[in-house]
């Protein structure tokens, strides 16, 4: 029996030792192989972030040409825009007893909100800023039965999205649009006022200041309130000859009036937009950059980390292997 015994043992003692030394092997090339495919993770996650930076490069590069298209165009319409508003004054006041409806103030608090956005997203937060200075200032001022008429398909898509009542839209406009393409939303409006279901008519839109600052702005546009001259434009003014009568001329220049103020809105809308794209689209790649920085040098140090490893578990297994 000790015989036996000691058979037994020695038996499952030498099984013991040569199921060890087996089992280093695998553990030591398990933790070898966890090494790699983190780094090159790393590597393939830095790539991806190249090619997002490239893809942002080129949009702001593409935002910049056309802000300056945009900005041309916003400051080539302004004249016409200033020419306008000086012949209304000068009508009006040679037509002081005439009240056209466009310039009655009426004492209701419904109200038609003509609302300029953008179609694409990726431009900061002119749409949420513009949104939501139209919608409180409808629910502020004018809380009767609130309208909107939209120029743009992210101010459309959020009203109905929110069950807000949408009378017109117009969407998907150019870079460079026209007149005859936002006159059609214009004359929903002034339709909706002459029929008295509107007691005013508002235009909500980002008005471009600068490259790095674009306000939202609310005008009243019916009641019309055209701007008195001041300073050394006030006095004794040219006596015109009106064929036909002061009066007939306000009825044609009032809806030409608003149609301008609309167009001019939407192109400072246009510039504002292209703006904060690019502005957008720089802070992204400048992020992007960051981002590679950080994962190049996070992926240096998990290399270094892996060769350090490898270079202990070499240098101990020669020594295993000296002391045996």
């Amino acid at each position: 029996m000790p015989l036996y015994r000691a058979t037994t043992t020695s038996s499952v003692s030498r099984v013991t030792r040569n199921r060890r030394i087996p089992q280093r092997q695998p553990q030591r090339q398990a933790r070898r192989h966890r090494k790699l495919p983190a780094f090159r993770d790393i590597v393939r996650r830095i790539d991806s972030i190249k090619n997002t930076q490239k893809i942002t490069k080129a949009m702001q590069v593409v935002a910049a040409t056309r802000l300056r298209r945009a900005q041309a165009a916003v400051q080539a319409t302004r004249p016409y825009a200033d020419k306008m508003i000086e012949v209304l004054q000068t009508v009006s006041e040679r037509a002081t007893e005439y009240k056209h409806p466009f310039l009655v103030r009426r004492e209701g608090k419904r109200a038609v909100m003509i609302l300029v956005t953008t179609d694409k997203g990726l431009c900061g937060a002119i749409n949420v800023n513009n949104i939501r200075a139209a919608t409180r200032y409808m629910s502020e001022h004018y809380p009767d039965h609130p309208r909107y008429v939209t120029l743009g398909r992210k101010g459309r898509d959020f009203l109905l999205r929110y069950r807000r009542e949408v009378i017109a839209e117009v969407s998907s406009l150019p870079d460079r649009p026209g007149p005859g393409q936002v006159l059609p939303a214009v004359t929903v409006a002034l339709e909706e006022f002459a029929r008295g279901n509107a007691d005013a008519v508002l235009l909500c839109y980002a008005k471009w200041i600068s490259t790095l600052r674009q306000e939202p702005t609310i005008r009243v546009l019916i009641p019309a309130e055209i701007p008195r001259r001041e300073g050394e434009r006030q006095g004794p003014q040219a006596d015109y000859i009106y064929e036909p009568e002061p009066e007939a001329v306000l009825d044609g220049l009032l809806p030409r009036y608003v149609e301008t103020q609309v167009f001019q809105a939407v192109l400072e809308n246009k510039a504002s937009e292209y703006s904060a794209k690019m502005i957008a689209m720089q802070n992204a790649t400048k992020a992007a950059g960051d981002l590679i920085d950080s994962l190049t040098l996070y992926a240096n140090k998990v290399r270094q980390a892996g060769i350090t490893t490898e270079l202990m578990e070499i240098v101990s297994g020669s020594e295993a292997v000296s002391a045996t």
